[in-house]
This record gives C-alpha cells, sequence and structure tokens, in this order.
C-alpha cells in the first residue's frame, strides 16, 4: 500500500489531509508537524511520497528539501502552501521538488498529483535500470536455433501474466530471461525486483519477502517493505527458489494464492498485484518426491516453464558471445578493443562449457584478454583445461534434442568456423568448404541463420 507523509506545523490540517487523502486515494498516511522530526522518521518509515509545507517555523520546507538532496532520499516531495505564493513553489521544484498545490485545490487533484509523482519516480528507475542493462556485458545473444526458439517463447508469453518458472543450468541466463518477460510485458514500466533465494539466510527470508514492521524482531528498528510490495504493478524475479526453506514455502504459497502480503510482525495484509518470475537449477520435481519443495507450490509457480539451453547446446553461438564480451570487457578496462582469433574460437567452440555456462565463458574471455599483449588473442591464451577438451560428436547434449538440430548446429559451428577463418570473406569460405561457388554459401548462411555479428 502507498505510503504517504504529511509534514505541516498545524496539526488539524496535516489530519484533515490524511483523512481525505485515506478516503479518496486509498493511501496509508502519517504526519508530522516540524521538519527535523520528519527527517528522523523517513529513515524509519517505508515512504512513497512526501506532502511538506514551506511555511513552518524551526525547519522550513526548504531546508527539509535540501536535507532530503544531501541525503540522495529518492523520495518524491510535493509541497503545498496557503499564502498564494508560487513564486516560492518554483524555488522549492529548483531544489527538487516534484511539483506544488495550493492547500485550497479539491482532493482530487491531490490526488492525482500524488500518483503522477510516483509514477515519474518508477518510470525513472525503470529508465535508469534499463540503461545500466544497456550498458553491461551481458544479454540474450545468439542466432542459434536453441535461443532464436528461446526468444520467441518469450515473446508469445510475456503479455500473458502467468507465473512462469526459469529451468537451466547454472550461468545460462535465467535472469536475462526473466528481465526480457518483464521488459516486453505488460508493466513494462514497473519495477524489477531480483531476490537470489540461496542467498538469504533463513532468518531474514520472510522479512525480504514480504517486510516488516518496526520491532518485529531485534535489530527491526524501522517499517520496511519486502520484495512484494517493492515490486508493486512490476515483476519479482525469485532466483533458485527451490533453496527457500519449508516454512517460507509455505507463506509464499499463501501471498500466491491470495495476492496479498502481511509484514513480518503486522496484523493487516496487504494487495499486491506483482508478477513472479522464478527460477531454479535443481530438479523441482525429484525434490517435490524427496519432500524438500511443496508439491502444492510445484504446481503454483510452474504455470508455464521455460528451459534455458545450456551452451554446449549452442556451441555456434560461442564466437559472437565471446567477441561481444571481448569489446566491452576491454572497454571496461580502458583498451583497445580486442580481437578473438579464428584458432583461438575454434578451441572455444570444442569446448562443452558444463560447469557454468556463458558466465565460465565470459570469466575465460576476461582471463584471455589479461594474458594476450597484443590486439589480437590467440590459442596460446587459451586456458590448458579449455583448450584441451574436445567436445563429444553430438554437440556435447548426450543425445538431447532431434536429430535435425544436432545437425543443424553441427552445420552452424562448421561453417562459423571457417568464416572466421577466412575473415569472413564469403568466396574464399565457400572454396575452403568445397562448395561450388558463393551463392551456395549464402544460401546455406541464410537457411541456418548465420550472420556477422550485428548483421
Amino acid at each position: 500500500m502507498t505510503l504517504v507523509m504529511i509534514v505541516d506545523d498545524v496539526p488539524a490540517m496535516a489530519e484533515q489531509y490524511g483523512y481525505d487523502l485515506q478516503r479518496l486515494g486509498g493511501y496509508e498516511v502519517i504526519a508530522e508537524t516540524e521538519g527535523r522530526r520528519a527527517l528522523e522518521r523517513l529513515g524509519g518509515e517505508a515512504v512513497d511520497c512526501i506532502i511538506l509545507d514551506l511555511e513552518m517555523p524551526g525547519m522550513d520546507g526548504f531546508e527539509v528539501l535540501r536535507a532530503l538532496e544531501r541525503r540522495g532520499a529518492e523520495v518524491p516531495v510535493i509541497v503545498y502552501t496557503g499564502t498564494g505564493n508560487f513564486d516560492r513553489c518554483v524555488q522549492a521544484v529548483r531544489l527538487g521538488a516534484a511539483g506544488f498545490i495550493d492547500k485550497a485545490e479539491p482532493m482530487e487533484r491531490v490526488v492525482h498529483e500524488i500518483e503522477s509523482a510516483i509514477t515519474r519516480r518508477r518510470l525513472r528507475a525503470e529508465v535508469d535500470a534499463l540503461q545500466r542493462r544497456l550498458e553491461g556485458e551481458s544479454s540474450l545473444m545468439g542466432t542459434s536455433a536453441a535461443i532464436t526458439r528461446l526468444r520467441e517463447t518469450i515473446a508469445r508469453l510475456a503479455p500473458v501474466p502467468s507465473t512462469v518458472l526459469v529451468t537451466g543450468e547454472s550461468g545460462t541466463g535465467k535472469e536475462l530471461v526473466a528481465r526480457d518477460l518483464h521488459r516486453l510485458g505488460r508493466n513494462a514500466a514497473g519495477p524489477f525486483v531480483a531476490i537470489n533465494c540461496a542467498a538469504l539466510p533463513e532468518t531474514l527470508v520472510e522479512s525480504e519477502l514480504f517486510g516488516h514492521e518496526r520491532g518485529a524482531f531485534t535489530g527491526a528498528t524501522a517499517t520496511r517493505k519486502g520484495a512484494f510490495e517493492s515490486a508493486e504493478k512490476g515483476t519479482l524475479f525469485l532466483d533458485e527458489i527451490g533453496e527457500l526453506p519449508p516454512a517460507s514455502q509455505a507463506k509464499l504459497l499463501r501471498a500466491l494464492e491470495e495476492r496479498k502480503v502481511t509484514r513480518l510482525g503486522g496484523t493487516r495484509a496487504f494487495p499486491v498485484e506483482t508478477r513472479v518470475v522464478a527460477a531454479t537449477n535443481r530438479d523441482l520435481q525429484a525434490d517435490v518426491k524427496a519432500g524438500r519443495f511443496r508439491e502444492d507450490l510445484y504446481y503454483r509457480i510452474n504455470v508455464v516453464e521455460i528451459a534455458v539451453p545450456p551452451l554446449r547446446e549452442r556451441l555456434s553461438d560461442v564466437p559472437e558471445i565471446a567477441g561481444r564480451f571481448a569489446a566491452a570487457i576491454s572497454e571496461r578496462f580502458g583498451m583497445r578493443k580486442k580481437k578473438l582469433a579464428p584458432e583461438t574460437l575454434e578451441l572455444l567452440m570444442g569446448y562443452e562449457w558444463r560447469r557454468n555456462n556463458v558466465r565460465e565463458l565470459r570469466n575465460v574471455v576476461e582471463r584471455m584478454i589479461i594474458a594476450a599483449d597484443g590486439e589480437v588473442i590467440g590459442a596460446e591464451t587459451v586456458p590448458a583445461e579449455i583448450g584441451g577438451a574436445v567436445v563429444s560428436s553430438d554437440g556435447g547434449r548426450g543425445g538431447s534434442g532431434s536429430f535435425h538440430d544436432q545437425r543443424e548446429e553441427a552445420e552452424r559451428r562448421i561453417v562459423i568456423a571457417a568464416l572466421e577463418r577466412h575473415g569472413w570473406q564469403i568466396t574464399r569460405t565457400a572454396a575452403d568448404l568445397g562448395l561450388a561457388d558463393h551463392a551456395s554459401l549464402l544460401k546455406i548462411m541464410r537457411r541456418l541463420g548465420v550472420k556477422r555479428a550485428g548483421g
């Protein structure tokens, strides 16, 4: 539920405003009559918006705004005045206020201003998060049949707000799948909140997921929103959900079924409109049979399952992924862009990447960049355990997948390796592969979806 703080030195005014906001906006409201006390309380409350009086004795609204700026507080502030001096309101906006209103304004407009301020804040946070992702080193990369099908599945399921279970080995990109489901979904402007269930101490799991009230346990000095409330009108990503303790599994099931959460130590249930995407690298069905995971929760989160293919099932994507990692890592290190030699790429495509998939590939590329003296990353920089491995004849898949898929993946690897050896010169590559002419190679490339990186 949205929490609004009213800061006004006239208690009757704050009380009336609070009553009207609760009645018209459905908000939870708290009030303070002193700026200094409001700042102290802000550190202990999960406030979504502040209504701030400019004309107060002692610390006035301008000083409160300056203090918030110094703290780097991101909560939106709407200033209001009863003097009609809007020049001072404009001055407050320059200090960081999200907007201003007159105390005589209809409460319907006040509610509208609050909603607008909160929405703008959420949009800014989403844009910042998107910018960070665009500047990052990871994304769902590749054009193989396996990754193409994965993208098509994401695009089909994203607009449907059902709970999704993303399965796959460690390092395959399960969180990237969740982020794409969010980005392409109905609530893309809402927040994306990621929780690693395996990293949470058992004593703090419920507090992290559902929040807690002040005094709920030793050390709970402030009210805190949980992940469900923080992800309101957005997506909550629960990574490694198989690691949740049994008691937390029961409470998670209840939250998913009722679409309500109760903070630890609280009695009120807050409705939440949050899409949940869970992920695991465990066999949850085996855990259900062994009594380690609740069967009812398994079927509740597994409305739709998306299986992320391991890197060994799409080794023909390795050159593109490794090339993009090399460019991003070189830039981060402040180096001139380094290029992977064709023989290096062939060695990388000959390894199964069973230990950590794409994440392992990224770490290996970073090690090679550090070891390489020149601008070309040669085969001598490939770690011995990588260069000495040979992928099995079925692409390391252990016989999984159809014969057509295995054959197509093998063809892609052969064609891409030949193109890399000849600097992507079509005529020379066609001759090396024993094809009649370059047109034959182009036809094969189109069928296999082989393109230059970024092409």
